[in-house]
């Protein structure tokens, strides 16, 4: 297995790297070759598995930080013939196309539209002098092939969910 790093120093790479290597302790037969930065652009992420395709004969899988490198990497390996599975984040479009189409195992949907959504509500609460919760927890959501139709919308579609409906879950 590869991964591939966004920025370095940055909170978000360092973050999702770590998770990464925490879920992976508990698989320990399966061994992370290298871990190299792609920036989070798909370019580099090209480039950066072409040259670990040219130093490992062989890998099985990719993990990307997220879906820009993760089309990096399947871009990569479609030229030169090979295949592994590669699972992204970030639920972007790109991504839910590319698990829809079989070739992205899996991509991590940590719902920017839904934080926006009740980061106004917050807001106005707040201006509003209405109470409102210190945390709230959003569930992350793997998109794979058993789930990405409710991700494959056009994001004019989507809609805000209520209030209580945020409050109670």
């Amino acid at each position: 297995m590869v991964i591939l790093e966004g920025v370095k120093g940055s909170l978000v790479n360092a973050d999702r790297v770590r998770g990464f290597r925490d879920a992976l302790k508990e698989f320990p037969e399966v061994k992370v070759l290298a871990s190299q930065p792609a920036n989070f652009q798909r370019l580099q992420a090209v480039q950066v598995v072409e040259n670990l395709m040219q130093t490992y004969p062989s890998f099985d899988g990719v993990m990307s930080a997220n879906d820009s490198m993760a089309a990096g990497a399947i871009e990569a390996m479609e030229g030169a013939g090979r295949k592994a599975l590669v699972i992204g984040i970030n639920g972007t479009k790109e991504g839910v196309d590319a698990v829809k189409a079989g070739k992205l195992l899996a991509t991590g949907d940590h719902n920017p539209f839904l934080q926006g959504c009740l980061g106004t509500m917050v807001a106005i609460r707040y201006l509003r002098k209405q109470p409102v919760p210190r945390e709230f927890i959003f569930p992350p959501v793997v998109i794979d092939k058993s789930n990405y139709q409710a991700a494959d919308m056009p994001l004019t579609a989507r809609q805000c969910p209520k209030w209580d409906d945020m409050v109670r879950s």
